[in-house]
């Protein structure tokens, strides 16, 4: 599967970049010294970025990493933490600000999918936070 996760990360590498020119700089996949790929991080206009890493297995997270800038983070994840279980979502959450504040998630599980909703909520919180760009 190294070779189907290095695809699945060109492919959003290629669709947030024509999609988000407005909120995204760059994207790299990031590989272990044998090669295999890890995750793809999303490098966006205000210094911040997200980090999309997914499994062969199903699981995933895409963590927007914002607390050097704000204190923040915003992930959704499906890492079944037993500390997280009462989430109606479960294995499924997420963290809202912080690493503490979970919550339902509705994250799509196709990769593609999900990356969009991501990115188009980072979209939304960068116009909210900034309104006069």
């Amino acid at each position: 599967m190294k070779k189907g996760l290095e695809n699945l990360y060109q492919k959003i590498s290629d669709l947030t970049l024509s999609e988000y020119p407005d909120i995204v700089e760059d994207a790299q996949t990031h590989h272990t010294p044998s090669g295999a790929p890890t995750k793809l991080r999303i490098y966006i206009i205000d210094g911040s970025y997200l980090d999309i890493w997914l499994s062969d297995t199903g699981k995933y997270s895409y963590h927007w990493e914002k607390r050097h800038k704000n204190g923040k983070l915003y992930r959704h994840d499906n890492a079944p933490h037993p500390k997280w279980s009462h989430v109606k979502t479960f294995p499924k959450h997420y963290h809202e600000g912080s690493h503490d504040n979970v919550q339902e998630s509705y994250m799509p599980d196709d990769p593609t999918q999900a990356a969009i909703a991501f990115l188009t909520f980072i979209r939304e919180k960068l116009e909210t936070d900034n309104p006069s760009k």
